[in-house]
């Protein structure tokens, strides 16, 4: 299992103006170059890669491209959650078994719950496959405090997280 350390670019996912599709060429281009100037892992489908206003089947088809092109170059870490929990797990799933090497899963977003509540989000999410795991507090999300973290830590892999 990948060790991450280094620089981990939180990469953009680029669409065509004529119908808004993801630009699989122009991605490709970006991973390419990232990979080329020395980074050490690509993050893919995070907040930066604009995962939220995908379907379901666009963030799975982007995150699969993503780890194929990179063909274990650098790792990849994946971008898996959402406000939904049952959403969260199934693109853990779905996305660790594409061959990613880490899932980043933000706590749930604007839904303000109780340390007990994001902690049990993300649990269920991060028991569903063998993958480091990168919690991750966004700006408008309840981040795990360190106990609840430590919590985690005691049954998953996590590889690092935003702890507050």
């Amino acid at each position: 299992m990948a060790v991450f350390k280094g620089s981990a670019v939180a990469i953009v996912t680029p669409f065509k103006e004529t119908d808004q599709s993801v630009n699989y060429d122009a991605f490709a281009d970006i991973i390419d170059y990232q990979i080329d100037h020395g980074t050490d892992a690509i993050v893919v489908c995070g907040s930066t890669g604009e995962a939220a206003t995908m379907s379901e089947e666009e963030h799975l088809q982007v995150c699969k491209f993503c780890i194929d092109h990179v063909k274990g170059r650098v790792p990849v870490i994946a971008g898996t959650g959402s406000n939904r929990t049952l959403t969260a797990i199934e693109l853990s799933k779905e996305v660790a078994g594409y061959g990613a090497d880490g899932l980043l899963l933000i706590s749930p977003y604007y839904n303000k719950g109780t340390q007990e509540g994001v902690y049990g989000h993300s649990i269920r999410a991060m028991t569903t496959r063998s993958c480091r795991f990168c919690p991750w507090a966004g700006s408008v999300s309840s981040p795990l405090s360190r106990m609840w973290l430590l919590r985690l830590c005691m049954i998953c892999a996590i590889s690092s997280s935003t702890a507050t």
